[in-house]
């Protein structure tokens, strides 16, 4: 009789490779946290409050949420119900000037260390976030 073979160290190399970004962060909820600890500070925050037309920030808690799943690796329920994510042209009516910039960065930095994730996804999930923030401001000032 045979025995399985016993998982080494390039397997297991191997499996995480295979895996996403998404997946090895904890998946849907990760991000669920993510977006909600973003959104809380966003709520109570005159500076960004004001580029939310919506009263309720549900709806963009949730557009938020399946871009960042479907971004790193998980569902595309985003691109299913929304399309393309078109993110400058989804910013454009909205004057996103270096305060509006800096206050967001300020919200989501909180929410990304609420995660505690290993260092290397903090910087990989930061360094994409960071740069986004900074690829959406539109208006000088």
């Amino acid at each position: 009789m045979q025995s399985d073979p016993q998982p080494n160290a390039s397997s297991e190399i191997e499996s995480e490779r295979a895996s996403t970004f998404y997946e090895l962060v904890g998946g849907e909820p990760t991000f669920r946290k993510l977006v909600d600890e973003f959104y809380a500070g966003v709520a109570d925050d005159p500076e960004l409050r004001s580029l939310y037309p919506e009263d309720d920030l549900g709806p963009a808690a949730e557009r938020l949420r399946l871009f960042l799943i479907q971004y790193w690796g998980g569902p595309t329920s985003y691109s299913e119900r929304r399309g393309h994510p078109r993110l400058r042209m989804r910013h454009a009516p909205f004057a996103v000037n270096s305060t509006a910039r800096d206050a967001w960065l300020r919200h989501m930095r909180h929410a990304v260390e609420s995660l505690a994730l290993p260092a290397a996804y903090e910087q990989q999930l930061w360094s994409y976030l960071a740069t986004s923030a900074e690829a959406m401001r539109n208006t000088p000032g």
